[in-house]
């Protein structure tokens, strides 16, 4: 089963100053962290504050691409978590066919809110990276990153919050 999630914010690790996403479960208080790069977080982080680029990024071409085949974006799913990598699935409607994606978690969250669909976080790995770190091994422990991260304040996430 797959658990809705909303982007709670997008903030900067302080042991390693590496983005993440914090991913919080519509139905409950859980979140879940997901480590970024930069420039994907970037990709994010603009279209969170609605910036418009002068020409289309990757992401927004991605998203003119699929409209403009006649598609439609349906929903993204952090499908997997292996070897500390997240995985994840566009799964989009064109005409009477559906057609999974395979995609990077980043690409994916950046592309659902352009698309304006939900993301989803298979229960197994909602379960699973709420317990551990997914971060560098120098980084807090499980438990004291999660208790940092559920108890985030609006002014905590900067101006990045949703």
């Amino acid at each position: 089963m797959d658990i809705e999630v909303r982007i709670r914010g997008l903030m900067m690790d302080p042991a390693t100053n590496m983005p993440i996403v914090v991913l919080k479960d519509v139905g409950s208080d859980t979140v879940m962290p997901i480590w970024v790069g930069i420039f994907e977080a970037n990709a994010i982080a603009i279209e969170i504050e609605k910036v418009a680029a002068p020409r289309p990024m990757t992401h927004d071409l991605t998203r003119n691409l699929i409209r403009d085949l006649n598609a439609k974006l349906q929903r993204v799913v952090i499908t997997g978590l292996k070897d500390d990598t997240f995985l994840a699935v566009l799964w989009l409607r064109q005409g009477e066919e559906t057609v999974v994606i395979d995609a990077r978690p980043s690409d994916a969250i950046a592309l659902a809110l352009r698309a304006d669909c939900p993301i989803y976080v298979a229960e197994e790995v909602m379960q699973t990276a709420k317990l551990s770190t997914s971060g560098p091994a120098e980084g807090p422990t499980a438990e004291q990153l999660r208790g940092w991260l559920e108890g985030l304040n609006d002014d905590d996430l900067g101006r990045y919050k949703m």
